[in-house]
């Protein structure tokens, strides 16, 4: 309580933590259990091994972990940097709250993946964004968002990309069409991340993920890529937690407004 003006507040208020009815005990335990497990867990898996009343209350947890899994001060992707678009094959369960008895499809989503190509070999930083098609309006933005000025952007020959040059960014392109070298061999590093991303979403989540949803799962994988050689569990489980003190609260009506406009 405030000695001044007599207001009472928490130590969670404006966290990401914020007016939350489960323990803090339980929240810390799921941080915990999400960082420490290699490949994810889902909603389902975090309601078992928490023994939460509901999948609801999982499934949102999940939910504002990943909002903290983004820094708004991220620096840009730099150096030598793959640019390429791919389609996920996920399916659309209508109703993403409950774990039973949901109506699904299965369908396609586009993405773009910019990824930082280390000399002599290896991989470094990615980046990802689910977009509504390929065109010069949905890639280029991301290439500015996600990729330092001046740096060297690798692309196929796709005509939405021309612009690169008039940016600021060294462009590199390369025709793959009628190419002795295969697309997976002249851009490894976009076409080992999709592959991964892809197995993650059906290993995981079993590819049952809402496309309107699909972003908070992308920056999920970010995360993990990202820290993919850290060597300390805790690390990870203290950079979610330092994250999380630091992102604006979200209900769960806020996460699932896009799904209940939807049906």
């Amino acid at each position: 309580m405030c000695r001044d003006c007599q207001r009472q507040s928490t130590v969670t208020s404006g966290t990401n933590f914020d007016k939350t009815r489960t323990p803090l005990r339980v929240w810390l335990a799921a941080a915990w259990y999400l960082t420490n497990q290699k490949q994810g867990v889902s909603a389902l898996g975090l309601q078992r091994v928490l023994g939460l009343g509901s999948y609801q209350t999982a499934w949102t947890m999940l939910h504002r972990f990943r909002r903290a899994m983004v820094r708004p001060d991220r620096e840009r992707l730099k150096g030598q940097v793959e640019v390429d678009e791919t389609y996920l094959a996920i399916t659309d369960r209508q109703n993403p709250i409950s774990p039973v008895g949901r109506k699904s499809k299965t369908t396609k989503v586009q993405i773009v993946i910019a990824v930082e190509t280390l000399q002599p070999k290896g991989f470094g930083r990615i980046r990802l964004r689910r977009i509504a098609n390929d065109s010069a309006s949905c890639v280029i933005p991301f290439v500015q968002d996600v990729v330092e000025p001046g740096s060297q952007v690798h692309t196929d020959g796709s005509a939405a990309y021309r612009s690169l040059g008039e940016l600021g960014y060294r462009h590199q392109r390369t025709v793959m069409l009628g190419s002795d070298v295969p697309a997976h061999v002249s851009m490894a590093g976009v076409h080992r991340v999709a592959a991964l991303v892809q197995r993650w979403i059906l290993g995981t989540h079993h590819g049952s993920v809402q496309p309107e949803h699909l972003d908070a799962y992308l920056d999920e994988f970010v995360f993990r890529f990202n820290r993919r050689t850290s060597t300390s569990r805790g690390m990870l489980f203290y950079r979610l937690l330092q994250q999380a003190v630091v992102t604006a609260p979200v209900t769960y009506e806020n996460v699932a407004r896009k799904n209940k406009a939807k049906t």
